[in-house]
Parts: structure tokens; C-alpha cells; sequence
């Protein structure tokens, strides 16, 4: 059976590249029918903490990646195996595939001469009894990985020093532990980010050298940023959550992660998971890095949230919306704002005019409508707003009529008109605007706005 593996470390927010790895992953076991295991690799004390594993579990579940799936399992943790990393490296030892070494750095440099130097092999044959464990790599040939997205990846044995399984004081090193985890766990494909191919001729051996067939590998391209660097935590904006938070839908983000470094064959880029998942193959996926393209991901989000229907989008705003806030009025323009964020947090914005006692002036919008002029376009419509009938077409119709006065098409004279009534000069329609607010308040922030002109 497909058992597949994500292994964070719980170290900090989760990274859109490891969501990435984790979506590529999820459609291997769901599409076999298999397994997803969830391992939070914590064995770094140091640097753990309980919330960030939290944060793993609930970015990977606003994702769609869950226990509520029978193709989830885990999480399991790193640190409750040590007892099998142990047990692993006291195997290698016995079989002679592993040696102890006592040499440090200083060791190596002082007989290699260079501290770039790997190690010398001189502890091999010492027949030690303390000290670091050392695997014993083979001296010659090469070692083959047979990756889905690279191909044939040969490794010269000569070039890979004799590595370090467990360091001095009986702690068994990553490496180690990863691979016997991965046997304990019965873990058939790796699916991971290229930068560990490095580490598999190593993790092979070490498959080998315990009596298990390595699993399948694969390893998928970095993701780089517009100046084609890889995306960084201290220079990029990199956390999913941080995303989700600012209002983007999962099936948005879920569809843009799956096309960084794959797509499925035709010019089709909005795709949801259902029709992405049956489609997605690791011998498709590109070797070349992958751009994340933030304005893409807007624009797709763009599409997924007009295309919700009336009552979901609704209702994926509320947590956007102040709780003392009328949903009912809200639900009077939620088809105008549908149509005009890229993200649910631009949703606050848009409408925060319409709860407000008074509206909240961008500066720079109050300057750029309130001309020579403006006083005589609120003034003339104040009057209009008294009578006229309350609906979009008549409210439009006065406001033209006032500007034809002045001599100003509508589109100059709704402008101060626009700021009065909501703080900014874009926005929402605005005479549906107007006619929701209605005529009091309407009223109101017109002559108020004249009253500040002086």
C-alpha cells in the first residue's frame, strides 16, 4: 500500500513551500487510496514549541489535509522513537556497518591540513569501543537514487565521507533518525523539497545497510521569488498562515500550491481539488524552480471568491465584519463587494462606511476630491437629497443634473460626493451606496463634509 509522510519540524510558522509538499503528498495517498502519515519531527528541544505544532495541524487542515479524512494519520512524533534509533545504530554497529570515531574537527584538519576537508576514515579500523558512531559508506562505485522528477541521480561513493549516525553522547543524529522512522512507519514514497536530495544517497545506504528496499523518491523543485531567489522566512512573506489571515480561501491557495512546478497538461490554471488530484502525477512534475507569483495567487483568489455562492461568500466574510455590525445591511451589498475584493480582508473597507456614525476620511482621497468646486457639488445635491426619490437611478439622475449646472460631467461631481459619504474615493457604487445608507445619514455627510470645507 502508498504510505506517504510529511515531517515538519515544529519550529516556526508553516512555510508555503512545505504546503506545498505536503498538497503534492496528499494527492499520492488520495489518489491510490493510500496512506498520508503526519510526523512532527521535534527532536530539536531547543527550538520546539507546543504552539507551532498546533500551527502544523491547523494550516494543514485549512488546506483540506485532516484527520477527518481516512487517508490521514498521524500525528506521530520523532522523539517518542528514540528507543528505535537506538536499537538501529546498535544493529549497524554490530554488523560492521557502523564504527565509533573519537576524532574532532580539529582532529581531521590538523592531519588533512584544511578544515574544508571531509573526514579521513581514521577511526575506521581503530576497533574503538567510545565515542561518535560513524556509518562505514562503501569505498567504491556509486550509489544510485532513481528519482521521480530527476531521474537517475548517481552519487560517487568516494565523495561521501564516512557519516556521523549518532554523536557522542549516544544521541542518534537526523539522518538516522529519519530513515529508521520512515521503516517503522512503512513509509513506500519521500516526497520532499529538492534541497534534501543532497542527504538521500546517504538515507539509501542507511535504508540498505538495516535490510529494508529504499522507498520511492521524489523531490520536488524549490520555490523562488520574483528576484528568482529561494522564498526566505527573514525576507519573504512565506508563512500560510499569514495568507489565510488576510483572507484568502483554502481551495484558492490550494489550487495555486499545486501548480508550483506542475500542471495538468492543458492551458487550464483554476482548477479545483477534486479535478487537480485524479490528474497529478510525479513524473509531471517540472525540475525547474518555481515562481510564487503573489499577484497570481490574488488573482486567483479573486476568481474563487466570485465565483462562491451568494450565501457561502456571506457567510466567509463574517469573521471580517464587526460583531455589532447588521448582517442584514451587510447582505444588502454583499453582491457589489463579491464582485471587488481579491481578499476577504479588503471586505472591511468596503463597507465599514455603512456601520459607521461617521465616515473615516483617507486623507489623501479628502485632498484629491475637495477642489475649487466641490462646496458648490455638496451643497446643490444636499438640496436634491431632500426630495428626490430614494433609489439608484433618481440619486444618480439629480447628482447629473447638479453637475451639469456646475459644468461637470459625473464623473467629476460624484467625486467629493463619494468622500463625504464613505471616507474614500473608490469603493462601492455609489448611489447604491447612498441608497442603503439612506436618506438621514446620507444627509448628514453631505452637510458635514460642506461644514468642513469651511
Amino acid at each position: 500500500m502508498t504510505r506517504v509522510r510529511f515531517a515538519p519540524s515544529p519550529t516556526g510558522m508553516f512555510h508555503v513551500g512545505g504546503a506545498r509538499s505536503a498538497l503534492f503528498n496528499w494527492a499520492i495517498a488520495e489518489q491510490s487510496g493510500g496512506t498520508f502519515v503526519l510526523r512532527i519531527e521535534d527532536t530539536d528541544a531547543a527550538r520546539n514549541r507546543p504552539e507551532w505544532v498546533e500551527g502544523i495541524i491547523s494550516a494543514l487542515a485549512w488546506i483540506g489535509i485532516s484527520g477527518d479524512s481516512p487517508h490521514f494519520e498521524g500525528p506521530y512524533f520523532q522523539s517518542a522513537y528514540e528507543q528505535q534509533h537506538r536499537e538501529a545504530a546498535a544493529k549497524l554497529l554490530k554488523d560492521g556497518k557502523a564504527y565509533y570515531c573519537t576524532c574532532t574537527r580539529d582532529d581531521v584538519k590538523a592531519r588533512t591540513g584544511s578544515e574544508h576537508q571531509g573526514y579521513d576514515g581514521y577511526c575506521r579500523d581503530r576497533g574503538l569501543t567510545e565515542g561518535a558512531l560513524r556509518f562505514r559508506t562503501p569505498d567504491e562505485g556509486v550509489t544510485v537514487v532513481e528519482d521521480k522528477v530527476r531521474g537517475r541521480v548517481e552519487f560517487p561513493n568516494a565523495a561521501m565521507e564516512d557519516f556521523v549516525i549518532v554523536r557522542g553522547d549516544g544521541s542518534p543524529l537526523f539522518i538516522l533518525a529519519n530513515v529508521v522512522d520512515d521503516i517503522e512507519m512503512r513509509i513506500s514514497h519521500v516526497i520532499r523539497a529538492e534541497e534534501h536530495l543532497s542527504n538521500t544517497p546517504k538515507q539509501q545506504l542507511l535504508w540498505q545497510a538495516l535490510g529494508h528496499e529504499p522507498p520511492v523518491w521524489a523531490h520536488v523543485p524549490v520555490i523562488v521569488n520574483e528576484k528568482r531567489q529561494k522564498l526566505s522566512k527573514r525576507r519573504d512573506k512565506v508563512a500560510l498562515e499569514s495568507y489565510r489571515d488576510e483572507g484568502y480561501l483554502p481551495e484558492a491557495m490550494v489550487n495555486y500550491l499545486m501548480l508550483l512546478g506542475w500542471g495538468p497538461g492543458d492551458d487550464r490554471e483554476i482548477m479545483p481539488w477534486s479535478e487537480m488530484m485524479p490528474l497529478f502525477r510525479l513524473e509531471d512534475v517540472n525540475q525547474a524552480p518555481a515562481f510564487f507569483d503573489e499577484k497570481k495567487l490574488r488573482a486567483f483568489n479573486g476568481e474563487y471568491i466570485r465565483a462562491l455562492p451568494r450565501e457561502v461568500f456571506i457567510a466567509r466574510c463574517d469573521p471580517w465584519l464587526d460583531p455589532s455590525w447588521d448582517r442584514a445591511v451587510f447582505a444588502r451589498v454583499a453582491d457589489l463587494v463579491q464582485t471587488r475584493v481579491a481578499v476577504l480582508s479588503e471586505v472591511t473597507a468596503q463597507v465599514d462606511f455603512l456601520f459607521l456614525d461617521e465616515p473615516v476620511f483617507d486623507q489623501a482621497s479628502w485632498d484629491k476630491a475637495m477642489k475649487p468646486g466641490a462646496a458648490e457639488i455638496l451643497a446643490g445635491y444636499a438640496e436634491r437629497l431632500e426630495t428626490v426619490s430614494w433609489d439608484p437611478e433618481s440619486l444618480k439622475t439629480a447628482l447629473e443634473e447638479v453637475g451639469l449646472a456646475h459644468g461637470l460631467k459625473l464623473g467629476k461631481a460624484q467625486a467629493p460626493v463619494r468622500v463625504a459619504i464613505t471616507g474614500r474615493t473608490v469603493g462601492l457604487p455609489l448611489f447604491e451606496s447612498i441608497e442603503v445608507l439612506g436618506r438621514e445619514r446620507s444627509l448628514a455627510r453631505v452637510r458635514a463634509a460642506l461644514a468642513k470645507l469651511g
